[in-house]
């Protein structure tokens, strides 16, 4: 197969890093990394990354979507580290990295002779960020580890969902993707620091930050935030209404200066009931009903000019294919079409814009074993750019 095209540039293109993981919050941080200008070389097992073949494929080559985007800007190569000629070939990839990406259970990489204090011997600067399910350490350490189960086990399913019904999971890979941007914040603050060390980060300790002050609510008063649908215990309106077309609107209120602006749209500006946060969270049943209503004699584009007049924050619910033609979308670029032979596969473009050293997306997920050959004979050094 062809050397992948586009000349590698970015603040990140000094940097050498060796992506082991598989499936998605491992190699979401090394995409991350890449998209930056890191020189990624995706070392696969034999037979490839079980994402290859997981969920929708591309219907032009067969090839997976997940696979296309998780793992762009990156080379790839088949090492079997149980082969000695593989295993040789790895250790001298990683005695030049900056980075080392993997997300075996914890003691995978022990067991197969590779773990941190063989692999900082060698290459004492080297930074080597494990994802794992539930950290390196503790009870749950070797349990398998999915983002359903962090999802379930952080505080957020219990949150999720209406107030007599079931918990809910997220529809996305929502832990997976978060965890993949705190591996590779938690990455870069390792190289900041220029020591060699382990980063240790999973999904759940990721997902329970993202829980807030949850915690603390509790340790201190004993209170738990209950399941309210779309809305929030502090917010009110807060949610997801439908107007007179069919279509949806999501409105919140959480400061009191948009709270007093929704409130004379409402009609209610002088109700003594909704001029604070803890009277609207008080009469919470009214003021929903009241803007249920209100929403549901209008169509989705009047309630969004009247919002929008008003300085109030609202937007449309939308679903992929609107998406597809919002102009907001269209003249930010925030979906790019990737150069793949075939075409170009439209994807998320980078996740952060910086204005003097911007990352790219230079392409896409690439074949099994791609880069194999000029990897196992050059290593680095196979790649001029």
């Amino acid at each position: 197969m062809s050397r992948p095209p586009g000349e590698r540039t970015g603040p990140l293109v000094d940097l050498r890093v060796i992506d082991m993981s598989t499936v998605l919050a491992g190699p979401n941080c090394a995409r991350y990394l890449a998209d930056f200008g890191a020189d990624v070389i995706k070392v696969e097992r034999p037979g490839g990354d079980s994402l290859r073949n997981m969920a929708w494929r591309d219907p032009r080559d067969g090839e997976g979507l997940w696979w296309k985007l998780v793992n762009r800007n990156k080379r790839t190569v088949v090492l079997d580290v149980k082969d000695d000629a593989d295993r040789a070939t790895l250790l001298r990839l990683l005695d030049e990295a900056d980075v080392l990406v993997e997300n075996s259970r914890p003691g995978t990489l022990e067991r197969l002779g590779l773990g941190p204090d063989v692999l900082l011997a060698r290459n004492p600067k080297l930074v080597i960020t494990r994802v794992s399910g539930f950290g390196q350490d503790g009870p749950y350490a070797s349990r398998a580890g999915f983002a359903t189960i962090a999802e379930a086990m952080s505080g957020l399913v219990a949150l999720s969902g209406e107030p007599e019904g079931q918990p809910l999971l997220p529809p996305v890979a929502l832990t997976d993707e978060v965890t993949g941007l705190s591996a590779a914040f938690a990455t870069m603050v390792a190289l900041h620091s220029g020591v060699g060390q382990v980063v240790d980060t999973n999904l759940l300790e990721t997902m329970f930050h993202m829980m807030g002050p949850l915690a603390s609510l509790f340790a201190l008063t004993g209170e738990q935030q209950p399941r309210l649908g779309a809305g929030l215990p502090y917010t009110v309106p807060r949610g997801t209404y439908q107007c007179n077309d069919g279509k949806w609107v999501a409105a919140s209120t959480s400061s009191d200066s948009v709270a007093a602006r929704v409130m004379e749209l409402l009609g209610v500006g002088d109700d003594v009931r909704f001029t604070t946060f803890a009277g609207r969270t008080e009469h919470r049943a009214d003021l929903e009903a009241i803007m249920t209503a209100w929403c549901a004699a209008r169509t989705q584009a009047e309630v969004i000019d009247a919002f929008t007049a008003a300085d109030a924050a609202i937007g449309p619910v939308l679903n992929m294919a609107e998406i597809a033609s919002d102009p907001h979308y269209a003249q930010r670029g925030t979906i790019e079409t990737v150069p793949d032979g075939l075409g170009g596969t439209p994807m998320q473009s980078v996740i952060a814009r910086l204005s003097a050293t911007p990352g790219s997306i230079r392409w896409a997920g690439r074949g099994l074993d791609a880069d194999g050959a000029e990897i196992a004979a050059s290593g680095w050094d196979s790649r001029s750019d």
